[in-house]
């Protein structure tokens, strides 16, 4: 009877950790019958060399991290997502209550949670008043014909982005 071809592979994958583990054990017991100044030196540079990789891969996360957010933020500024505020903002309370309650022992008062309800509608408002001023204003401006480019927060956002990503690239030199 022949064997399934999910053992073939986890028998292929149990071979191939064997042997790195083989070859990394032979490596250090290579290095520890060495010198003391041939050990500083293998340690320090593969040490450096680890180090560096990971600088970079970190990098790399970071730029796919930061960009994948910008997408999310112009795409949400666009109008092709749509963000449920509300929702988040309620799993964040009950997430933030539950730590609260873990960390001191007692959950926020009632006054605590109005506070929040009210802040949070107050930004609403504001945001739809935002709103509204924006498209009165560019109604405005098509009324009597001043179609002069306009700087909008994603503007703003993407410009400090980009500030900000050049200083960090040229410090991190």
């Amino acid at each position: 009877m022949a064997k399934p071809k999910s053992d073939d592979a986890s028998e292929e994958a149990k071979k191939i950790v064997d042997d790195a583990k083989n070859f990394i054990e032979k490596a250090i017991a290579d290095i520890g019958k060495t010198s003391a100044t041939k050990q500083l030196i293998l340690g320090t540079a593969s040490g450096w060399i680890t180090g560096f990789i990971t600088m970079k891969i970190g990098k790399i996360a970071a730029v796919g991290i930061g960009g994948g957010v910008i997408l999310l933020h112009i795409a949400s500024q666009k109008g092709y997502v749509d963000i449920n505020w509300d929702k988040i903002n309620k799993k964040v309370d009950k997430i933030t209550d539950k730590i609260e309650k873990e960390a001191t022992g007692k959950s926020p008062d009632w006054f605590e949670k109005v506070e929040r309800f009210v802040d949070r509608k107050l930004d609403k408002a504001e945001d739809l008043l935002k709103k509204k001023e924006y498209k009165a204003k560019r109604w405005y401006n098509n009324f009597i014909g001043d179609e002069q480019y306009r700087a909008t927060e994603s503007h703003v956002f993407l410009a400090s982005f980009m500030a900000g990503m050049a200083v960090g690239l040229i410090c991190g030199k």
